[in-house]
């Protein structure tokens, strides 16, 4: 930039010689120009094709705030030139531009003020100030402004998306896109609009002595919703601050004092303000692409991020509660638990349990790792591993829309999806894993997997581990132990054989035995050999790859290794359930059956397919599928269907793209760690086990006895509830907290579920 250039325009145009400072700025170059005398000024410079009627609506709209302030606030007032122009053509470092010229305003800047609720205030009688002058003020031409910076055109961001390098970030910004286009923009089309600085940031607004005294900076001026000043504000106000609410509500409050708030302003507000959010940082993002650092969008990029990541945490009703109440509006009230538990029973079975039947959870909404009820409580979920991407991620959200407004149909047609998806899916298994037959639950595929079993060894016996759960089917059920020898359960089939759980907790053997695996695998021996006997030879094995509603069991080293070379030897064949714990979620592997270094004959897969879209499979051999495709046809409605494949395609994609079995098996060992703390901290603990995001601690009254602390982990899970943390009680002896949520669960998520639960052991 050329100084000489700039004196020598300042004094031809207004007379004033003067020393020069360059000044960050978006689109205009900006400078701090200083008299000799100490006057201070601000010279602005935009491209000639800027509209010079934006530039006139500045200037309009700044003089009517100076005439209405009669300053009681400070607002720039443009310094007409000698030949009375406020807005003049010049040329400018070799192109036409247009120069004004501004008053400086002193003044300490509100990002480097102390915040208090007071300031918070003085910032809320401010703006409304600010607005309510504004709202008289009639600029035609700034409604047919368009720019990125107005929130009614927050949608357009997601052009900008592609620039944020950081997939999970990338997804945190796409979710609020998405809830803004599905559930807000509609309603903020119907709220009032105005025109408004539209740019109260922390580095425009100006403070002295804890109040505020002025704002600069006039280049965002906007034609738009009203409620969008106070979003801007907020989002900029509210970053560092570990409770931003009772600060959003001091800025509100006193905004409303001045200038009333209409109630579906504030309903929209807590996504507004995210969209302001999301908006800085996909801009710092696309600016940091390009060839020039731009330090005015970057200043806030770091602490715009951390605001997101704790925004999403915040249920959106408690949000607009907390911003309806600081106005005096009635508040949202929470839905009747007993009505709706009475509504539900009218028509639904009470074999359908509910948890926390005592006070149940009314959910509405949920976003990756958190749930949202309708008393406007955020709970970390602990327990869904369905869920497996987390809730709502907008990929999978946007594949099931995309294609479902493309193509539903069934496998009897040709569509790519079916043939894209399983090549996806079979190169994550060992080679000889290469066919997949598509089912729509887990349930199902174990059904499948069983008659595939059978029809492939012409046996119909099989073996299963104790207090295994493999689906709500008839052949499901009696595959479970968990199931038919629990309360009403139908006792074992004539065709089960059952194995003892490889518990080296409470089991036969224990942890501290040489070869524990090997060991608990041999015990197969002799219940083969007894069915061989009776003339009813195993026709397979199904095993869970860890224990789930055994209690969190995971196999001792070479267990299945064990067991599957004396099935094999007599002719069986092999099956592992992935239901709960494939798909990366134990962090050292994809399948949690590489952690026993073995490939089964056929994998049955479910829940975290689909993240939430019901979806099952089977995995298998040519052999055993050769062998099924015996004329009669295998049919599924709704198994392999393009929406359930796109959805499964995207699942895949985020597993990859997010790194979320890494982020598994990082998590992982931290909350090993602390698990582990607690456990020397805490007799009741009686053991922990575990990998990556799928644990159990077992709770027992007395270490030596090992009594089952059934009592004491109902108070730990109650307890856990009213912190905002889901886990939930299983094992045979009900004594085990389960923990598998989804996979963003993060490591400051662990620490909260760490420290949440030391409390409340320690209050046992």
């Amino acid at each position: 930039m050329n100084h000489a250039e700039i004196k020598k325009l300042v004094r031809t145009h207004y007379d004033l010689d003067v020393s020069i400072k360059a000044l960050v700025g978006y689109e205009d170059q900006n400078f701090l120009l200083t008299t000799d005398d100490q006057q201070r000024f601000i010279l602005k410079f935009s491209k000639l094709d800027q509209a010079l009627d934006i530039l006139t609506a500045q200037e309009k709209a700044l003089a009517c705030l100076q005439k209405a302030s009669n300053q009681a606030y400070l607002f720039p007032k443009f310094i007409p030139t000698k030949s009375g122009q406020a807005i003049v053509a010049v040329r400018y470092a070799g192109d036409e531009a247009r120069m004004r010229m501004l008053n400086f305003i002193d003044g300490t800047f509100f990002a480097e003020t102390l915040h208090t609720h007071s300031l918070f205030q003085s910032l809320g009688r401010f703006l409304a100030t600010m607005n309510r002058t504004l709202a008289q003020v009639a600029i035609p031409t700034l409604a047919q402004r368009t720019q990125i910076w107005d929130l009614q055109y927050f949608p357009d961001c997601k052009a900008y998306l592609p620039y944020i390098q950081d997939p999970k970030s990338r997804s945190l910004v796409n979710y609020y896109l998405q809830q803004y286009e599905l559930f807000v923009e509609a309603k903020v089309k119907t709220l009032r609009k105005s025109v408004l600085h539209n740019d109260a940031n922390d580095w425009n607004l100006l403070t002295k002595a804890d109040k505020l005294v002025g704002i600069i900076d006039f280049g965002d001026l906007a034609y738009t919703q009203l409620i969008h000043e106070l979003a801007i504000a907020l989002a900029y106000a509210l970053m560092k601050k570990e409770e931003p609410l009772p600060y959003a509500q001091s800025i509100i409050g006193a905004y409303h004092e001045v200038y009333p708030l209409e109630a579906a302003e504030l309903e929209v507000l807590y996504y507004l303000v995210a969209a302001r959010l999301c908006t800085s940082v996909c801009m710092s993002a696309y600016a940091s692409a390009q060839t020039e650092e731009n330090d005015y969008l970057s200043i806030s990029e770091k602490d715009a991020w951390d605001l997101l990541n704790r925004w999403i945490s915040i249920n959106p009703l408690q949000a607009a509660n907390a911003f309806k109440s600081s106005c005096g509006f009635p508040t949202t009230p929470p839905k009747d638990p007993e009505q709706q538990l009475t509504r539900r029973f009218q028509h639904i079975s009470p074999a359908l349990s509910v948890s926390y039947q005592a006070d149940p959870i009314q959910m509405e909404r949920a976003a990756f790792q958190y749930m949202y009820d309708d008393r406007g409580r955020t709970f970390l979920d602990g327990v869904n591993n369905i869920c497996h991407v987390g809730h709502c991620h907008p990929q999978v959200v946007q594949a099931a829309q995309k294609q479902i407004a493309l193509l539903n149909t069934n496998t009897r047609y040709l569509y790519d999806s079916l043939a894209e998806y399983a090549e996806l899916l079979c190169a994550k298994f060992p080679d000889r894993l290469n066919k997949v037959f598509f089912v729509n639950s887990g349930s199902a595929a174990t059904d499948l997997a069983y008659r595939m079993a059978t029809h492939f060894t012409q046996r119909q016996h099989i073996l299963v581990v104790d207090h295994a759960y493999h689906g709500n089917t008839n052949v499901g059920i009696q595959l479970s132990p968990y199931k038919y020898e629990g309360k009403g359960g139908p006792g074992q089939a004539k065709h089960i054989y059952k194995l003892p759980a490889p518990d080296g907790f409470r089991g036969k053997y224990r942890y501290e035995e040489q070869d524990l695996g090997i060991k608990y695998g041999q015990l197969a021996e002799a219940v083969l050999a007894k069915a061989a006997a009776a003339n009813e030879p195993i026709g397979a094995f199904i095993c869970e790859s860890i224990l789930g509603c055994g209690g969190q069991i995971v196999l001792p080293p070479a267990y299945l290794k064990t067991v599957y070379e004396l099935v094999r030897a007599q002719g069986g064949v092999c099956i592992a359930d992935e239901v709960q714990v494939g798909f990366g979620r134990v962090g050292s592997h994809f399948w949690a059956f590489e952690m026993q270094e073995v490939v089964p004959d056929i994998v049955i897969l479910g829940k975290p397919m689909g993240n939430g879209h019901p979806m099952g499979a089977v995995v298998t051999t040519e052999a055993i599928a050769d062998a099924f495709n015996n004329g009669m046809e295998f049919f599924s409605s709704f198994g392999g269907n393009p929406v359930s494949c796109e959805i499964g395609k995207a699942v895949l994609q985020v597993i990859e793209t997010e790194q979320l079995q890494a982020h598994a098996l990082t998590v992982g060992e931290f909350l090993r760690d602390g698990f582990q703390q607690l456990k020397e901290q805490f007799p009741i603990i009686g053991d922990v086990r575990g990998s990556g995001l799928f644990w159990g601690l077992e709770l027992v009254e007395n270490q030596e006895q090992k009594t089952p602390a059934t009592e004491a982990i109902k108070k730990i899970i109650h307890r856990m509830k009213q912190e905002g943390m889901l886990l939930s009680i299983d094992g045979p002896l009900h004594n085990v907290i389960k923990f598998k949520p989804p996979l963003p669960f993060s490591q400051e998520n662990a620490a909260f579920l760490i420290r949440k639960l030391s409390e409340s052991f320690a209050v046992l």
